[in-house]
């Protein structure tokens, strides 16, 4: 057991790890995290609040930054957690969203309505 602490706390001391703490491959995800975690805590909420439109544009962008970070060299693994987990709770607040305004069918009626005649 002493080893294992002693190990993981000489990791955590290395100029490499502390180098990774100042990057954007640490602090970008890290910020990015509060709009996973807002989803989740929203799960809780009306759906009559919930935006189709913004949920929609939040899945896209998780999506896209998930490939990203997946791509990116070298791999930064805790942006994808981070993505993968919006793109998770954006899809959960989607079919909220869907079910709350009457189906599939219905969502669909309403936006091709609203592109039909545009505020």
């Amino acid at each position: 057991m002493a080893s294992w602490a002693s190990n993981l706390f000489q990791k955590l001391g290395s100029k490499e790890f502390r180098s990774y703490l100042m990057s954007t491959h640490f602090w970008g995800p890290a910020a990015n995290w509060g709009i996973p975690l807002s989803a989740i805590a929203d799960f809780s909420s009306s759906p009559e609040k919930i935006s189709g439109k913004m949920t929609s544009a939040l899945t896209v962008y998780s999506l896209l930054f998930m490939r990203f970070a997946w791509m990116v060299n070298p791999r930064n693994y805790l942006l994808f957690a981070c993505h993968a987990t919006n793109e998770m709770a954006q899809l959960v607040q989607l079919y909220r969203f869907v079910d709350y305004n009457g189906g599939v069918g219905k969502v669909l009626k309403m936006s091709m309505d609203a592109v039909k005649n545009p505020k």
